[in-house]
């Protein structure tokens, strides 16, 4: 019942209740098919016989035929006409919708408000610390660092 060039209709998957061709035998369960995807958007690939349900039309190709190869049999045998395929049309493009203006408008005068408040508040100024010299950072660490000298009394 599964030989190359049957019709069949996907009973599971994502491409379910979608008809495809079978284009070879892989093994006892498996076969491989194709819609092909320009006409019936089944991908080429391989598929269980169990999710499949083989039709009576059968078109004339050869084993591992191509799409285009494919094509043209659906075509001759009058199948896709049989079946009421239809090349699938290109979805249009949708471009968004422009801005309306009222939102610019909102822009423009958070904008005018962002500058009045810059202008309203005084710029404070930052006092830099005084650099110390090098020479003046040994003295302090010198001063640090020295352990003041004892006293000691001399006996007489």
């Amino acid at each position: 019942m599964f030989e190359v060039g049957r019709v069949c209709l996907k009973t599971a998957g994502r491409e379910a209740g979608k008809y495809c061709v079978i284009v070879k035998k892989m093994d006892e369960n498996f076969v491989m098919v194709t819609g092909p995807k320009s006409l019936t958007r089944v991908k080429r690939r391989r598929c269980n016989i169990n999710h499949l349900e083989p039709l009576t039309e059968k078109i004339k190709i050869k084993s591992d035929a191509s799409d285009a190869e494919v094509l043209k049999a659906y075509k001759v045998d009058s199948v896709s006409e049989r079946l009421g395929f239809e090349k699938p049309k290109k979805a249009k493009k949708v471009e968004p919708e422009k801005p309306k203006e009222k939102k610019v408008e909102k822009k423009e005068k958070v904008e005018k408000k962002v500058k009045k408040e810059k202008k309203e508040k005084p710029k404070k100024v930052e006092k830099k610390p005084k650099k110390v010299k090098k020479t003046e950072k040994k003295k302090v660490k010198e001063k640090k660092t020295k352990k003041p000298e004892k006293k000691v009394k001399k006996k007489k």
